[in-house]
């Protein structure tokens, strides 16, 4: 009878050991040495970049050439370098004897502040006319205490040498450096990175992009898979925790996975007592409302609809899972038959995340009339979800699946009522939901779109632009909707990214053009922004990204004129 071999746990003890050995000179690196490793490192993220975008095509099965590759400039060089950038942007307001948030960005709301954090600067007007990201606090969180607790590590409040552990997740590529950056700029605490080992190819690129971190003993990066990542987890060296993942992870290491890991639970008496961040994901709902759409409005939304679901092959724990649609309107169908238009057109490509091939066929065996698209069945629609206990509206696919369910509401404030209600109270998580409504709807029926948009319990909320966008802003904080506990962790507790470093956070709110340029000019949202890039539809989203990626990472005004051309004939 063979034995598993035993763990070698010598690398990881002397990696935290060494960071621990650095934690002090982090918590005295001055602000404008913090500023200097920044400013270092867009260059490097830069020089990374295409080696980055090759490893992740590869790996995902397809050529870098390939517009697939879109995504991967959106989601590992470009999100890094705009995070780094949106760092900066608040250090140096710091640096420079200002407050990290001015007093015209804060407003009152209902009970709560909101802070409007993007655009932040001239760039962000430009580049992405037409976007806006607010943060909501909670509930009787005044404007004067926003604007004093933002950026409390900076602002006589930090805080003590501290070693983080940072699970990283294996799908989206930028998730393992922004959570690192987070840890070290808003938490002030060094950082041992484990790699998941689905995407640990990335390690010598990451590796790379923080070299300075690296060389100064202030981050590790190491390798592994359960074992070294629950040996961490219960390392006395180790401080705080950070994972990106599952419900599973999280309760295993909080709660043991042993016979007695359920009355612990249940008493609160918890194995793994160090405070404890997390990102897990759910069900996030795509929400339509009823309106005056054109027969360009539905082929638009549809594209942005699909990709939701498409990007990274439903890889993404804000994918959009269920599309919930009003019975009675008339466009509901029409909607329907252009999402099925381009499911047809795309390129194939496979699910590449381990247990997807299992996920979609459990969708498959529970709904036998589903429609399939691409190669290989990849792409699943189901155009009617009924039974309440569905898996569709029980268990997170991570996959290419999209549901549809149909609402009662003859009108937009009774259909939205519906929604908010059903996605609130039927659906698991609370990380990511989409609103997509007409401008002119919105207009006519603003009570009733606002009581949508405070009422629905997620952490980021997009009003016209998927909610996913939000994690690649960087001033945006990203994370569940405030509530959930250890005994019931949903989504996850805290935010990352954040770059304002604002506390008593509620959710962010993003607002896109309801339709690209020109053709928002007729209907009321105006803006000078196409097609965005990483629309799955767009045929020069990788050329439009690359040469972002080299702007956001180079700024110069010069790199412009490119970019604007690439994005219009997107």
């Amino acid at each position: 009878m063979s034995t598993a071999p035993a763990l070698d746990t010598a690398q990881l003890d002397l990696a935290v050991d060494e960071l621990r050995a650095h934690a002090d000179s982090w918590t005295a690196t001055s602000l404008a040495e913090r500023i200097g490793l920044l400013e270092r490192m867009l260059p490097r993220i830069g020089a990374e970049a295409p080696a980055m975008v090759a490893a992740a095509a590869r790996a995902k099965g397809y050529d870098e050439r390939s517009e697939w590759a879109t995504e991967d400039w959106a989601s590992a060089p470009w999100a890094l370098a705009q995070t780094v950038s949106a760092y900066l942007h608040v250090l140096r307001r710091l640096h420079a004897g200002k407050d990290p948030v001015t007093a015209a960005q804060a407003r009152t709301h209902n009970d709560r502040t909101v802070v409007r954090v993007f655009p932040a600067t001239a760039s962000d007007r430009l580049l992405l006319n037409g976007f806006t990201a607010d943060v909501w606090t909670v509930p009787g969180t005044s404007r004067e205490r926003v604007l004093e607790r933002a950026a409390g590590e900076y602002r006589g409040r930090a805080g003590r040498p501290a070693v983080a552990l940072v699970l990283g997740a294996g799908n989206i590529a930028a998730i393992t450096p922004l959570d690192i950056l987070h840890k070290l700029y808003a938490d002030g605490q060094v950082v041992i990175a484990k790699m998941n080992p689905v995407n640990a190819y990335l390690r010598p690129h990451f590796e790379s992009v923080f070299a300075e971190f690296v060389e100064r003993g202030l981050v590790r990066f190491v390798d592994g898979g359960q074992a070294e990542g629950a040996h961490l987890t219960r390392h006395e060296g180790i401080d705080a925790i950070h994972v990106t993942g599952s419900e599973r992870t999280h309760d295993a290491i909080v709660w043991g996975t042993d016979e007695q890991a359920p009355e612990r639970r249940r008493a609160n008496t918890p194995l793994n007592t160090k405070p404890f961040t997390s990102e897990l994901g759910g069900i996030s709902p795509c929400i339509v409302t009823p309106g005056p759409w054109s027969a360009a409005d539905f082929r638009f939304q549809a594209e942005h609809i699909v990709t939701s679901k498409l990007n990274n092959s439903g890889h993404n724990c804000v994918a959009s899972q269920i599309l919930l649609v009003p019975r009675d309107w008339d466009g509901t169908e029409r909607l329907l038959a252009e999402i099925r238009q381009v499911l047809r057109r795309l390129p194939a490509r496979g699910d590449y995340y381990p247990g997807a091939e299992t996920r979609l066929s459990a969708v498959m065996v529970a709904h036998p009339e589903a429609e399939t698209y691409g190669d290989g069945a990849c792409r699943v629609l189901v155009p009617d979800v009924t039974d309440p206990d569905d898996p569709m509206l029980t268990d997170e696919v991570f996959a290419s699946a999209l549901g549809v369910v149909r609402l009662p509401g003859a009108d937009a404030p009774e259909f939205l009522a519906a929604a908010t209600e059903f996605a609130n109270e039927k659906l698991p998580g609370t990380l990511g939901a989409t609103l997509l409504v007409h401008p002119r709807t919105e207009r006519a029926n603003r009570a009733a779109v606002d009581g949508a948009v405070t009422a629905l319990r997620y952490g980021t909320l997009g009003v016209n632009c998927w909610s996913a966008f939000g994690f690649l802003l960087g001033h945006t904080p990203w994370g569940a909707h405030p509530g959930h506990t250890p005994q019931d962790i949903g989504s996850g507790i805290g935010f990352v990214h954040n770059t304002f470093m604002l506390e008593d956070i509620e959710k962010t709110v993003l607002r896109a053009p309801f339709a690209p340029a020109p053709r928002g000019l007729f209907t009321g949202s105006p803006s000078l922004s196409p097609r965005p890039p990483y629309y799955v539809t767009n045929r020069t989203g990788r050329t439009t990204l690359r040469r972002l990626t080299a702007y956001t990472t180079d700024p110069g005004w010069s790199r412009l004129p490119s970019i604007f051309a690439s994005a219009l004939r997107g």
